[in-house]
């Protein structure tokens, strides 16, 4: 990651590419590959993690920071499935923010994480629940 520029001069640079997405939509994705790093580095020798950690960094960032509107935040933002999540990566990686493995890939990102279940079942009653 660099951090010699203001993250917005990355975000900047990253709608200039691609508008889909609200500037608080990198923010987010940011701070839960952040919180990715954090939580999976005990597992991990570098300080690398995969699409599927990043994913899980972003949904238990955004159910901490908005709770049972997290979901209603994220799709306001632009972000209604994975593939979203890795397209916002992806674009601050062309944008020099974060930097890539040669394993790594968009598809990474690809239907590891149902968003609408992730941020929507820890708010249902227990009974409602779907079951593992």
């Amino acid at each position: 990651m660099r951090q010699d520029s203001p993250f917005p001069d990355f975000i900047a640079i990253a709608l200039q590419r691609d508008p889909r997405y609200h500037p608080h939509a990198y923010e987010l994705v940011r701070d839960g590959l952040h919180l990715a790093m954090k939580q999976f580095k005990a597992e991990q020798k570098d300080q690398h993690v995969t699409g599927q950690q990043v994913l899980e960094g972003v949904r238990a960032h955004a159910l901490a920071e908005y709770g049972p509107m997290a979901l209603t935040v994220l799709n306001t933002w632009g972000i209604h499935q994975s593939m979203d999540v890795g397209n916002i990566v992806y674009n601050l990686i062309a944008a020099g923010f974060f930097g890539k493995s040669d394993s790594d890939s968009l598809d990474d990102f690809q239907g590891g994480l149902d968003l609408q279940q992730a941020l929507s079942e820890p708010w249902l009653p227990k009974q409602t629940r779907s079951r593992p």
